[in-house]
């Protein structure tokens, strides 16, 4: 997810490089809500990690 959120960010440069206001805007806006909804994920994930810990195996 975070590489998507990456490759709309380089869609959003070039396009606002070019003049194409709009769909920079566009692009920026997908990667800002992929780059939170990954970092929900990872603290979501290391949350439940920490919770879970290591069981002894036997």
């Amino acid at each position: 997810m975070l590489g998507w959120a990456l490759v709309f960010f380089i869609v959003a440069v070039i396009a606002a490089a070019l003049g194409f206001g709009g769909i920079a805007g566009a692009a920026t806006g997908i990667a800002q809500i992929l780059f939170f909804i990954f970092l929900v994920l990872l603290v979501v994930s290391i949350v439940m990690h920490l919770i879970k810990g290591r069981t002894p195996r036997v």
